[in-house]
């Protein structure tokens, strides 16, 4: 059995020969090599990767099947921010038993003819942390011009540590393989991940290759191949994008299946059934949600039974939200330790919102855990439960027919909505009476942001004064009050007269408390802004608050992947300016009125304009969370006017 056990491969996407180099020779340059100056598939890089190898496979070191991982580079520094890949870190995994190794660096720095190589007494090791340590080392001598050649080994004593291979990164490749030897006994789920296809996917089994002393057979094995070129550098500095892991060109392994030497077998991916199961009997998570009894006796009797089943579920979460004060941690799988955490106050996301479902509970409203994955972290995959993919925790409950989602982690957030942070499109339910199952996260809908501005012009000062009202609801109404909480009157005021324009002074400042609320902020501003004639010509840029700041987010020729905002938004900006006799008007900026393809958003702008009087009108509808790489252009363009609108619709004015 142990031989005959074999693993399936990724259907075949192209087998198109290469013309890149699919051979290398430690120390040896190539004539491309040397006279690489700009690499034209990508002339704004700063370094390129000439070539790139992963050879992985699974050897018995003392007494023990470890996987060896050798990798090699060789990287060209085109330009002097590609200087920083000169300098090398390489974390490696170590536990109290045992650890990772990293084993026969070798580092060389061409220059011309010269080589350079590092010295093993300038490799330094630094431990991060109680799991993880880094070898740290510069190459010498490098510049720009410079080649910098890299060789290394890291064996590994964790099978389920084999996770495979990530082909895109910061800087383009010209080449990059990765090539695995996987004993048939050792079973492993793979994803091709990102919009790269594949130049090469081969496999092959290779007979007896595998033996471990004491055994009369050896196992067969897979042989696998994976390469790509040509391989353009990923940007993660894109606005308005989800985790890069959802994204960046890799392949993924996942050890689903161990048949041990004597025939038996290990199980590594589940099925949700065994997750629930496992749940349940969990001291971090499935132990921490029978914790009603503690929170019976800690907290006021009338907390859990005044009120109908609503006003309950309002109260208990404002009472965590308002006890409980938040460390920065998730901690989901280790470290849930409620009752400590109620008694100190403080506690990370697991502890704050099991608390919260505890109490629910024992109010007469049931109320499950749901498993999320933050935005940053990545979306969870559906195919089957991988607990990693998951960082987050969040209470469901049901009242009169509605489903609420509750997070009490953060002070600001309304009963019924969650962070940003937790806008990932799913969790998981895990419903411990039945069966866990997938839910839908939709955002507020309601998320607007309405300006509306008096301006009038004084014919002897030039100067214009005015007022405007600002409403933010929503999520924008967070973001809003999570600034005025963090940044003083005197700063924030500041921001907003640099905003309206250079000679702008805020006169008066109002936050109407009588007219927000947790879902809302309302403000009211008086100005003045003292305006220059030149040569009796006056412009006037009617915009004093500008939707999505003064430059255009999207400035990329394409996009290969998803333009999130992770809420739809509606922004609204009207103003009228009174105009004196003595001037007249020479020009008024132009209407717009563009539409998204599909009912994905639209922008209008009127002006109308009569004697002593103009109105701007101006409105930008935001009308999906996600926007496709296909639609990229479109939404591109629209942001284009509405950046333009904002920053160059002048009323110009003749004085008389």
């Amino acid at each position: 059995m142990f031989k005959n056990i074999l693993l399936f491969c990724i259907a075949v996407i192209s087998t198109t020969p290469l013309v890149a180099q699919e051979s290398y020779t430690f120390g040896q340059l190539s004539d491309f090599d040397k006279n690489l100056t700009i690499y034209e598939k990508d002339s704004t890089a700063n370094a390129v990767v000439l070539y790139e190898k992963g050879d992985n496979y699974f050897k018995v070191i003392d007494n023990r099947i470890q996987v060896v991982k050798k990798y090699y580079s060789k990287i060209k520094i085109l330009k002097k921010e590609g200087l920083s890949k000169a300098n090398v870190a390489i974390s490696y995994y170590a536990n109290n038993k045992v650890s990772e190794k990293i084993e026969d660096i070798k580092a060389v720095t061409h220059n011309g003819q010269s080589k350079i190589k590092l010295s093993l007494n300038n490799i330094f090791t630094v431990r991060e942390n109680e799991r993880w340590s880094t070898k740290k080392f510069a190459f010498p001598d490098a510049k720009v011009g410079s080649i910098i050649e890299l060789e290394y080994t890291l064996t590994s004593p964790f099978i389920y540590n084999f996770k495979g291979w990530q082909f895109q990164s910061n800087i383009p490749k010209i080449y990059s393989e990765f090539n695995a030897k996987i004993p048939g006994n050792y079973v492993y789920n793979r994803s091709l991940i990102g919009f790269l296809k594949l130049e090469t996917n081969t496999s092959e089994i290779e007979k007896r290759c595998f033996k471990v002393d004491g055994y009369p057979e050896s196992a067969d094995c897979e042989v696998l191949k994976y390469a790509m070129k040509d391989i353009p550098a990923f940007n993660d500095d894109e606005d308005f994008m989800l985790s890069p892991k959802n994204y960046i060109s890799r392949i993924d392994f996942e050890l689903s299946v161990h048949y041990d030497l004597k025939g038996g077998r290990d199980r590594f991916t589940q099925t949700w059934q065994d997750v629930d199961k496992e749940f349940k009997q969990d001291k971090n998570i499935g132990r921490q949600l029978t914790k009603k009894g503690f929170f019976e006796k800690n907290v006021p009797e009338s907390l859990l039974t005044e009120g109908d089943s609503l006003t309950r579920a309002k109260n208990i979460f404002n009472f965590v939200k308002d006890r409980f004060t938040w460390n920065g941690k998730y901690g989901i799988y280790r470290d849930i330790r409620v009752k400590s955490a109620f008694d100190n106050k403080t506690g990370n996301i697991g502890e704050i919102n099991i608390s919260l479902i505890n109490l629910l509970n024992s109010a007469g409203l049931k109320t499950d855990l749901v498993l999320l994955s933050t935005r940053s972290n990545g979306l969870p995959k559906k195919s089957h439960p991988v607990m990693s993919d998951f960082n987050y925790v969040i209470a469901k409950t049901i009242i009169g027919g509605k489903t609420y989602l509750l997070d009490a982690s953060d002070k600001l957030m309304p009963f019924g909505m969650l962070p940003y942070r937790a806008l990932n499109y799913q969790g998981r339910v895990m419903d411990f009476k039945n069966d866990s199952y997938w839910e839908t996260i939709t955002p507020q809908k309601d998320n607007q942001l309405y300006v509306l501005a008096n301006l009038e012009l004084d014919p002897e000062t030039h100067k214009i004064t005015g007022s405007y009202n600002e409403m933010n609801s929503g999520y924008l109404a967070i973001e809003r009050k999570k600034v005025l909480n963090d940044t003083t009157e005197d700063d924030y005021l500041n921001d907003k007269e640099k905003e309206i324009g250079v000679n702008a002074e805020i006169n008066e400042y109002n936050l109407v408390e009588e007219q927000s609320n947790e879902k809302r902020t309302v403000e009211n501003f008086s100005y003045t802004n003292n305006t220059v004639l030149d040569q009796n010509t006056l412009y006037i840029n009617p915009f004093l608050v500008k939707s999505f700041g003064s430059s255009n987010p999207f400035t990329a020729e394409d996009r290969k992947y998803p333009v999130d905002f992770g809420f739809k938004r509606t922004y609204t900006y009207a103003a009228k300016i009174k105009i004196p006799t003595s001037y007249t008007i020479v020009e008024t900026p132009k209407s717009i009125n563009l539409s998204l393809p599909n009912k994905g958003g639209r922008l209008q702008m009127l002006v109308n304009s009569k004697p002593g009087l103009i109105t701007v009108s101006f409105k930008l509808i935001i009308n999906k969370e996600q926007y496709s790489p296909e639609e990229y252009f479109s939404l591109k363009e629209l942001f284009k006017q509405v950046i333009n609108a904002q920053n160059n619709s002048l009323i110009v004015l003749k004085k008389l």
